[in-house]
């Protein structure tokens, strides 16, 4: 299992992602899941990926291998628009199903996966994307400014609660956090290494990122500020009922 979160903002975006990957519980390994394509001042792409391993890395290798093919439907470096970028990823994901879906299909093993496609084209709007297991995709607009993917229930409630569009980047990346926090409390298959990264609107090159550890300081102190805020928070809501009990 994963988690990945990419928000929306006026400011930029904020992704992240989760990099623990499991085939039980004694067999846990740590691969990245964010993946970044750019050229500096003229275009900039992330990827959060999230599902069958070998898929999600032969998507991302493919990808790489038609970089610099100048073909506008291949090419995330030709393409003139984040839909064409999105379009890109999703002819990928199709691709890779096409050669190999049917040979694990025949093993019994779940071939599926999908993403979150972030970023900006010289001249373009900054958009966020998720593109599903059959390579169609959605858009983040209008009331929608975020989206998740892989383990999304757990952490989904402070988003809803906190996030704005005019949420400022640190405050968005600190939700996010915490959103992983509730994930990783709930479900042990979600875990650190965290990459973060923040990504100012309009710059076309790769912004703030950090890879934030289990022992990382100021996860510490988010989880540990955040439990106690919960805590206080459920002592101090509501009035007594008066039950007899």
């Amino acid at each position: 299992m994963t988690y990945c979160v990419g928000i929306l903002l006026d400011e930029g975006v904020v992704l992240a992602s989760d990099s623990r990957t499991n085939a039980g519980i004694d067999r846990v390994s740590t691969f990245r899941k964010m993946f970044t394509f750019e050229r500096p001042g003229e275009r900039f792409f992330t990827l959060l990926t999230a599902g069958n391993l070998s898929l999600t890395q032969s998507v991302v290798s493919l990808i790489g291998e038609w970089l610099d093919s100048e073909d506008p439907d291949r090419d995330l470096y030709a393409t003139g628009s984040m839909f064409g970028a999105a379009r890109i990823v999703g002819r990928a994901l199709r691709e890779v199903h096409r050669v190999d879906a049917g040979y694990l299909q025949q093993q019994d093993i779940d071939f599926s996966a999908s993403f979150i496609l972030a970023g900006q084209v010289r001249g373009g709007k900054l958009r966020l994307f998720q593109i599903y297991d059959a390579g169609n995709f959605i858009e983040a607009m209008g009331d929608t400014i975020y989206f998740q993917i892989g383990e999304v229930k757990y952490g989904k409630p402070i988003l809803d609660r906190i996030v704005r569009r005019e949420t400022s980047l640190k405050d968005a990346a600190k939700c996010a956090l915490i959103s992983f926090d509730s994930t990783m409390r709930s479900n042990v298959s979600v875990g650190p290494p965290i990459d973060l990264m923040i990504y100012r609107r309009d710059t076309q090159s790769r912004g703030f990122t950090i890879r934030l550890e289990e022992d990382d300081p100021y996860l510490q102190e988010l989880r540990e500020g955040w439990g106690d805020a919960i805590h206080n928070a459920f002592d101090n809501v509501g009035h007594d009922p008066g039950w007899t009990l």
